[in-house]
């Protein structure tokens, strides 16, 4: 481990400079298995959805299926001004035990209300650890290695998609007789697991340093700091403080409670982000999935056969999206947030539209073919360029004294348009038909595009002090953002 010899060293910048070790790895992983059960969450209800014995329609179905993302937004909006108050590591710990109670819940369900509001728990838990975890991260998080890190809660949502899959098919293989009374049930209620599995080991981890700093614990910041690989002494820490409280008072008379004319920018640019990020489709598949794609692959005449088409089908999406997740966390430091945003949404409009004519006018083994290459690219380029860029985004461009308020209500945002989404698609299907929609998603990637082109600036190798700076500059003097700049190096003012 670093060893400061020194007072007067600032131990945040120390912190920026880390390599990452084993420990910060396996950290983060820790910190996104809230990731993982959104996924699982997210892909679950579309395998069991089918066999649900109760009587749902209309709302009530919707609910059923994206009802936990409006749950997510109430959890987001709950776990920022908290988790600033009493701290990260306690409302990751509480999230992890939420979101098993539900998941017991769903399994044991006597009734349809109790079921929606097993899943509407299950929201409150999962949008809680969306507003907290990147934050979370990008508070020890190394700057160069930042976006790595941060992108593996994107990664960990794709996993938990893609088990959900895996699980629906072993357990609907297994007992294909029971899917209306006992498959459901194990489907719903094996997300418990990994929660409780995370709530035993999130008890074991570290609060932010950067937090601790900020609430005036300044041995448990060494502590923290230790257990991160750079040894501090009190007089470091303290030092460290002061230059804190100093940043502070020179800009006091411009930041009144943080909330400057730069975090709000800040906030509306990841709120942006993240609306384009549902409203482009991507959830879809997801949700839809073995509903939507069943009856194109399905060999036999059952709906547990139907069912089990689409979940294959679906689930090899899934695993392309794990796959190309990967790229995601190769790529995001070296090529950054901007260019890889856009090359995303340039590779989904593009898909979308291959798609199209596909759904519309072909039939049989070549509508399958290019549905499948098309929805397949589509899930891709989202994977790569998009999905992981947001949560990125939304834990570092915000100052740590309101970073968890101002990322929960990006988080919130997110549920909330994914929910809107999902809850219109029925009708909107049924209107204008899956060609169509897809023609849709192709014209709103078009405006993100455009969006993030004029309104995103490129964040790469900076500290999230630096980032935080960029965006009052760019407040200051209304200008747009850089796409390429050396960072500016200064003291840790956030």
């Amino acid at each position: 481990m670093t060893r400061i010899e020194t007072s007067g060293r600032n131990v945040l910048a120390d912190l920026d400079q880390r390599v990452p070790t084993s420990f910060y790895w396996s950290l983060t992983l820790l910190a996104t298995i809230g990731g993982f059960l959104f996924g699982y969450d997210t892909a679950n209800i579309g395998s069991a959805l089918p066999f649900v014995p109760y009587s749902l329609n209309g709302f009530a179905l919707g609910y059923l299926v994206a009802g936990a993302s409006l749950g997510a937004a109430a959890g987001a909006l709950l776990a920022g001004p908290l988790a600033d108050r009493f701290g990260r590591k306690s409302l990751l710990v509480t999230d992890a035990l939420i979101y098993a109670l539900g998941a017991i819940l769903s399994a044991v369900t006597p009734n349809s209300t109790v079921l929606l509001i097993a899943r509407t728990l299950i929201g409150l838990a999962i949008g809680a650890d969306s507003a907290i975890a990147t934050a979370y991260i990008a508070e020890y998080a190394p700057r160069n290695r930042r976006g790595a890190l941060s992108m593996l809660q994107q990664w960990m949502i794709t996993v938990g998609i893609l088990a959900a899959f895996v699980v629906a098919l072993i357990i609907l293989w297994a007992l294909p007789h029971s899917a209306g009374t006992v498959d459901w049930r194990l489907i719903l209620g094996l997300g418990a697991v990994p929660a409780l599995i995370g709530l035993a080991l999130r008890t074991r981890m570290p609060e932010s340093p950067r937090w601790l700093l900020r609430h005036g614990k300044y041995e448990e910041t060494r502590r923290a700091l230790g257990r991160l690989g750079t040894e501090a002494s009190l007089e470091d820490v303290h030092f460290t403080a002061r230059q804190l409280q100093s940043a502070d008072r020179r800009g006091e008379h411009v930041r009144r409670r943080m909330w400057t004319t730069g975090v709000k920018t800040a906030l509306i640019v990841v709120c942006a982000f993240f609306v384009f990020q549902q409203i482009t489709g991507i959830n879809v598949p997801l949700y839809y999935g073995p509903k939507l794609l069943g009856p194109l692959f399905q060999a036999g005449s059952s709906k547990v056969a139907a069912t089990m088409a689409g979940v294959e089908v679906t689930a090899i999406i899934a695993a392309v999206n794990v796959i190309a997740t990967y790229f995601a966390f190769r790529w995001i430091d070296r090529i950054g947030r901007r260019k890889l945003a856009m090359g995303g949404y340039a590779g989904m409009c593009a898909a979308a539209l291959i798609s199209a004519p596909g759904l519309l006018l072909l039939s049989g083994l070549p509508r399958i073919i290019l549905v499948m290459i098309a929805l397949n690219a589509f899930v891709a380029s989202f994977a790569i360029g998009v999905g992981g860029t947001g949560w990125l985004i939304q834990g570092e461009v915000f100052p740590t004294g309101v970073r968890g308020q101002a990322a929960a209500v990006g988080a919130s945002v997110d549920w909330i348009a994914n929910f809107a989404l999902i809850e219109v698609f029925p009708t909107w299907q049924t209107g204008i038909g899956l060609g169509w929609i897809m023609v849709c998603f192709a014209a709103l990637c078009l405006l993100a595009i455009a969006f993030v082109h004029r309104f995103l600036p490129e964040t790469k190798n900076r500290s999230v002090e630096e980032i935080t700076q960029l965006f009052e500059k760019q407040a200051d003097s209304g200008a747009g953002p850089r796409a390429e700049g050396p960072p500016a190096r200064g003291a840790a003012a956030a």
